[in-house]
């Protein structure tokens, strides 16, 4: 049996605020009062002292005695210092000096800090491990004394110590960005992602980086007038190449002859004062533009109605059983080195067009079973024993890489607490595109064009307006109709959703129950339903597996389980949940069960 996608008006692209184009971020930042004027300051600084060469009367290096202590005058605007140099042409040249010792110390923070922060934050395990102990063991150093010690040994250059206080401040980028993203790899719309098919890297990427943008720019102000500081602070102390023009040499050579000519302390004291405070300025109006999506409007473009032929779905006809569970155990590492199971010898088939319901109460395993198939088990957990056949394709063991590819196309996945599972950073339509794109491999219009189809299957109203909304936005309901039809979104064969109607309310409710089970139909999808609600299980599950302290207890059709069971757990939650509900079958549309006698 195949299906296609309905058609649909031609569908507009909308663009993912988690990807702001720079375009729209400079925009804001001008609009932006703070960041205008701090922007501003920064450019003019940075474009003097680029153009030093054409700007400065004279070298900076050229001096004439006679001309010591001079004041301003129209060939020299600053006046001269006590070597008879040009002071205009020292703080010029002084700051490409000074910025470019900045940027190299910040350059190597940033290349050492963030993406170790990331990837240890992300896997965690022995790097991590690693990671954090060098990390203390460097931020236990004294600074000063490590770059004193530096000029000794590597000699006066100023990169030289740049470079080493690259090394000494990039621990701070990894604990930011470590600490961040632990919290992050925690969220359901993590989970969401790895289920849908994307690659950790586009997770991290996406969802992950958007998360410490912020702080990271925050961080790098700070960092870049730490070092230009820092490297201030050497010149000033005598500590870094006295020959060449910083604007720390400039306070050394000033502060000398501060009884005689104290207003040489202005200039290079108002060039550090000023940057770092336009430095740290831009930075939070930055941090604020990037945070702040309400008054943002996603810019769209019409695309022209999709004339391909429509995409159809594999035949799935006369198919070994889609999930085939053997003996499946869940075990979970302890910290005294032995393993808990928590799930036991659990045996359960999902074919092709069923609905299978696992029902039990909270804690019994539906969850784990859940996670073992899909691969998504919490850290330290693992398939202990056992078999797991997912379209004839044993995945107890799998790599995660072989196992990424099952998930979209084959395995698709429906949380519960939908509105947990939708990043808040990206509007629904960048959410239903992305993996799309990724695992079917086609454009962003092609993406856009079946997003607005499957949004318009699963009864949303108004899909166009719905793919530029974000999820806080948004009802509850429609979240979760977001998550089916993002389920949906990859053609898969077999659909695991756990309690996907536990935090809807009743109407609602029944009106999940009724897509899921006309989903299931036109597209001869298998389904395994978790839940523990047996009401939902009588309304559209075919067969139905109890569990209970990580077994199945009993199996069978759902009529035959529901008005006879055989398991006194099974008897005993049927008498607390169930009162005489009968079991739906043959299934019927809302419309034609309310026109029914």
């Amino acid at each position: 049996m195949s299906e296609n996608l309905p058609a649909g008006p031609a569908p507009v692209e909308t663009a993912a605020p988690g990807a702001v184009r720079p375009s729209g971020i400079l925009r804001h930042l001008v609009r932006n009062p703070l960041g205008a004027v701090s922007l501003a300051i920064l450019l003019l600084l940075v474009a003097a002292v680029l153009l030093a060469p054409l700007l400065a009367p004279q070298s900076p290096g050229a001096s004439s005695l006679s001309d010591a202590f001079a004041g301003p005058s129209g060939a020299h605007p600053l006046g001269m210092d006590s070597a008879g140099r040009d002071i205009l042409s020292r703080i010029l040249y002084g700051g490409r000096n000074t910025l470019s010792g900045a940027l190299i110390a910040l350059g190597i923070a940033l290349v050492l800090g963030v993406p170790s922060g990331l990837y240890a934050g992300y896997y965690a395990g022995k790097f991590d491990a690693v990671a954090n102990w060098i990390v203390n063991l460097v931020m236990a150093l004294p600074a000063m004394v490590v770059l004193l010690a530096s000029r000794a040994i590597l000699g006066p250059k100023v990169w030289v110590l740049m470079v080493v206080l690259g090394f000494l401040v990039a621990p701070s980028f990894f604990r930011l960005v470590r600490g961040i993203v632990v919290n992050v790899r925690g969220e359901l719309y993590v989970d969401a992602a790895k289920v849908s098919g994307l690659s950790d890297t586009r997770i991290v990427a996406r969802h992950v980086l958007i998360v410490v943008r912020g702080p990271i720019i925050i961080q790098t102000s700070l960092v870049a007038g730490l070092a230009i500081g820092l490297q201030a602070g050497l010149e000033f102390l005598g500590v870094g190449s006295g020959s060449t023009a910083t604007w720390g040499a400039m306070l050394n050579e000033a502060f000398q002859n501060i009884q005689r000519e104290p207003t040489l302390l202005l200039w290079p004291g108002l060039a550090l004062g000023v940057t770092n405070g336009a430095l740290v300025l831009i930075a939070t109006a930055l941090r604020d533009v990037l945070e702040d999506r309400t008054g943002e409007s996603a810019r769209r473009r019409r695309h022209p109605r999709n004339t391909t032929a429509p995409v159809a779905l594999a035949d799935t006809a006369e198919r070994a059983a889609l999930l085939s569970i053997r003996g499946l155990a869940v075990a979970y590492a302890q910290p005294d080195g032995t393993d808990k199971e928590v799930v036991h010898g659990v045996d359960l088939d999902v074919r092709p067009g069923e609905i299978v319901g696992l029902v039990g109460e909270s804690g019994s395993g539906k969850t784990q079973t859940a996670f073992s198939v899909l691969g998504i088990l919490p850290e330290g957990g693992r398939i202990s024993r056992g078999s797991v056949l997912v379209a004839g394709q044993e995945i107890a063991g799998l790599p995660e890489r072989a196992h990424r590819a099952l998930r979209g196309r084959t395995v698709a996945y429906v949380p519960q607490e939908p509105m947990s599972n939708l990043d808040p950073a990206f509007t629904i339509g960048s959410q239903l595109t992305e993996p799309m794109r990724h695992v079917l491999g086609i454009s962003r219009a092609e993406a856009t064009h079946r997003a607005v189809d499957l949004l318009r299957l699963v009864e949303i109203p108004n899909p166009e307006q719905a793919m530029r909304r974000y999820p806080h936005e948004i009802s509850g309901g429609m979240a979760q109709r977001v998550l089916i039809a993002g389920a949906m979104s990859c053609d898969p064969e077999l659909l695991i959703a756990d309690e996907p109607t536990t935090a809807l309310d009743v109407r609602v409710q029944a009106e999940v129950l009724d897509l899921l089970r006309r989903l299931q139909q036109e597209r001869d999808l298998g389904v395994l339903l978790v839940t523990h609600n047996f009401g939902v299980v009588a309304d559209v599950c075919d067969r139905v597996a109890v569990m209970n302290a990580g077994r199945i207890v009993e199996t069978g059709r759902t009529e035959q389980v529901l008005h006879d069971p055989q398991d006194s757990y099974t008897r005993t939650l049927l008498g607390a949940v169930l009162d005489a509900t009968p079991a739906r079958s043959p299934w019927q549309p809302r419309e034609a069960r309310s026109t029914t006698p």
